[in-house]
């Protein structure tokens, strides 16, 4: 270990400085550059601090720049690619994926994953607990107020060059790299704009970062949210490593030494630790496809899966993008592209913001796991096949995904890819029914005659000039199509459930808004939250600027912040569906190795989710007559002022937490049914059928139509309707003599 340790110590002085800078806009060219404080060669260029060397391009051409520039007094030359760089190009070509990331020689040790505890951040000085070192993690985001305990950066207390935020990687680790960002703040502009590194094993000594004889001196950030990577020409081998700053915006002087780091590095084995295997991390033990996956890459592994299971999976499109990527969608059912009868639809959305990627790879991994455990017999996910139909649309914004995969995990910045290639938010992008419906209740003052369900969309929204994105066109043409019953919309960059509304009613930045299925929207939430293992730690830390542990891990979707146009309420109120958004990771973009965990940790969760679609009640309602399904009849439970309405075929699905309800079911030319229904605690609904009878009118014109005999029940019933009538004319003309012999009396 001696040995080790020295030899370690030694790689202390060999050179390490590389940089590459990766913004939203430039080539993708990888060029490493040292700013060193030092004069290399006459044939060197010379730029002023801050000095771009990259021709601006439009983000929507989604091309990498780089950028080269120098400290106070320094000159900077463009070095020979290193042989680890040319040899990650080299490998990126033969692989045929040239449009694809930088792809590092060692991952991110997981400041931005939270991998990295608290505990493993120290700084030089910090200004107050929320600029303190463990807010010091690339993309954290402050709250709406600086000065509280959720800020946007470590900020240093004094402003000089001794500053240093350090990391203890507690192992020894190849160091090959930092990223750099600037601080989150609607009110500062902060952020590091040159900066060195040291490396140490026992914080007492540490040796500089060198660039042959000189200590490199790397470019930080000309802006707070473009990620800046520097790579190493030569990996070194530390426990501790610390960046310290040497210039950064001044603004007068108020500008503060502010930063947000990610660490690149590898682990390196520790010999003398013979138990490894006990204190590491297990990875996934189902061998799936844990990667990332472009388009192309996307469809090739849905058709692999289709392939493997002919029997259970369907692929179709819904429709394309703005740039004609098609919508796919995997269906997996035992019957795939036919909707059975009784038989409950189910889907999973993600990618809705396409930098948002982590959903996306967990249902192309879903999509592989059911298809083996199927074919392998697992009775669970049997049952969900033989008696769920499931929807897996993998991503909903595919430009945008294409705009971040480009970029790589760590350097899509929290932004870049989030919109579609208009620049539209999808999630706030359907129809608004909350404020018809809110508007509809303030101005009717017979509730009777309000609606609470099936709201129509407005006219101005369906036009071919309303600002809607075709991604959110397609949607809801695929909502409309299908009977869906449940769904869940897989975001990321929090650790959280929420639920409808999403929408405040009176615009307010956040409060609690619930829907009359309240308590039954907590349960489908619950159910997700706490089978995920990072929802239910109660150690875990909290991602950003709330701590949604105080909450379960749950939230009404308005009581975090006012989304108005969200695909959970526009489900709830247009459609059967009922639907809730899953917030996956911290991380919006999780490098590739931390995706075996991901889905460790959501496995169980999505599976939990997907049976939830059987709980509460279900039937079919049917002409008593025929014993035909009567479509559009709607389906009231008492006191939930929330109806649904039947399919097609009419059965229907009423989501619903254990209890007694009664039921009431109505439909066009037909008399009212009710029963009472009891849902228990089974993982299967009650079963409740109606079966309805037309109003004698209706039911006489369709036998005189059709040229039959009236059956006996009808003629009883008409024969009682016309006595029925022939009393209450009778009474009528009776009451009408006595008044008149009444008046003769009193005249007399």
């Amino acid at each position: 270990m001696a040995a080790f340790l020295h030899l370690s110590l030694l790689l202390f002085f060999m050179s390490c400085g590389s940089f590459v800078f990766i913004s939203a806009d430039g080539t993708t060219t990888v060029r490493p550059t040292v700013v060193s404080e030092a004069v290399f060669s006459a044939t060197e260029s010379l730029f002023s601090a801050g000095t771009t060397n990259a021709s601006e391009v439009s983000t929507a051409e989604f091309t990498t720049g780089y950028r080269k520039s120098t400290a106070t007094t320094t000159t900077t030359t463009t070095a020979h690619p290193t042989e680890g760089a040319a040899r990650r190009e080299v490998t990126r070509k033969k692989a045929g994926r040239e449009e694809g990331p930088v792809e590092f020689e060692c991952p991110p040790l997981g400041l931005e994953s939270l991998k990295v505890k608290d505990n493993q951040l120290r700084a030089s000085s910090y200004k107050r607990r929320g600029l303190g070192p463990h807010r010091g993690r690339l993309n954290i985001q402050s709250g709406i107020e600086d000065g509280d305990i959720y800020d946007g950066a470590w900020c240093a207390q004094v402003k000089d060059k001794k500053q240093w935020l350090e990391v203890d990687a507690r192992h020894l680790t190849r160091f090959t790299g930092v990223i750099l960002q600037g601080r989150s703040s609607i009110w500062s502009w902060d952020m590091v704009h040159t900066y060195k590194v040291q490396f140490s094993n026992d914080t007492l000594v540490w040796k500089p970062c060198m660039n042959g004889t000189t200590e490199a001196v790397f470019e930080g950030n000309q802006d707070t949210e473009t990620p800046v990577l520097a790579l190493f020409n030569t990996s070194t081998v530390a426990r501790y490593i610390r960046i310290n700053p040497q210039t950064w915006y001044q603004n007068g002087t108020e500008g503060d030494i502010c930063l947000r780091a990610e660490v690149l590095g590898c682990k390196l084995p520790d010999p003398n630790n013979i138990y490894a295997w006990q204190t590491e991390p297990a990875a996934s033990r189902d061998k799936l496809n844990f990667r990332h996956h472009n388009y192309t890459e996307m469809r090739k592994l849905m058709k692999s899966v289709n392939d493997a299971c002919p029997d259970i999976t369907r692929i179709y499109s819904i429709g394309t993008s703005y740039r004609g990527l098609k919508l796919y969608v995997m269906e997996i059912s035992d019957n795939p592209g036919k909707h059975e009868l009784g038989e409950p639809e189910f889907r999973y959305v993600a990618g809705m913001h396409g930098n948002e990627v982590l959903g996306r790879e967990l249902l192309l991994n879903l999509m592989e796991y059911m298809c083996r455990e199927y074919k392998r017999g697992d009775p669970r996910v049997i049952r969900l096949v033989k008696e769920t139909r499931i929807h897996l649309l993998p991503s909903m914004n595919p430009d945008g995904y294409e705009m971040a995969f480009k970029k790589g995990s760590e350097l899509a910045g929290w932004a870049l890819g989030r919109y579609s290639y208009e620049g539209i938010d999808m999630n706030h992008n359907f129809a608004d029914l909350n404020s018809v419906m809110w508007t509809a209740i303030e101005l009717e003052t017979d509730r009777s005659k309000l609606i609470n369900h099936y709201f129509p969309i407005p006219e101005q929204y369906t036009s071919e000039d309303a600002f809607v994105a075709s991604e959110t066109r397609a949607v809801i043409s695929w909502m409309q199509n299908i009977p869906f019953v449940l769904g869940a919309n897989l975001h990321g960059g929090e650790v959280v459930v929420t639920y409808p509304y999403d929408m405040t009613r009176d615009w307010a930045p956040r409060e609690h808004t619930p829907t009359a299925d309240e308590s039954f929207f907590r349960w489908l939430a619950t159910a997700y939250a706490s089978t995920n293992q990072v929802m239910s730690n109660p150690d875990r830390r909290p991602c950003h600027n709330k701590d949604f542990r105080r909450y379960n891990n749950i939230i009404n979707g308005a009581d975090w912040h006012n989304v108005p146009g969200s695909m959970n309420d526009f489900s709830y109120l247009h459609t059967n569906c009922f639907e809730v958004t899953v917030e996956l990771s911290c991380d919006k973009f999780p490098h590739a190795s931390e995706l075996p965990i991901e889905w460790e940790n959501n496995r169980e969760s999505l599976l939990v989710y997907m049976e939830q679609v059987h709980r509460g009640i279900k039937g079919v309602v049917r002409d008593k007559d025929t014993q035909a399904g009567i479509a559009d009849a709607i389906i009231k439970v008492e006191d939930i002022d929330h109806h649904i309405r039947s399919v097609a075929d009419g059965d229907y699905w009423r989501l619903l937490n254990p209890g007694e309800y009664r039921l009431t079911v109505s439909a066009e030319g037909y008399l009212s049914s009710s029963r009472t229904c009891q849902v228990m605690y089974d993982h299967y609904p009650t079963i409740c059928d109606f079966y309805l009878t037309k109003v004698p009118k209706h039911r006489l014109k369709d036998i005189l139509a059709k040229g039959g005999k009236l059956p006996k029940d009808l003629q009883l019933r008409l024969r009682q309707l016309r006595i029925r009538k022939l009393r209450v004319t009778t009474k009528a003309i009776n009451q009408r003599r006595a008044a008149a012999a009444a008046k003769r009396a009193k005249r007399v």
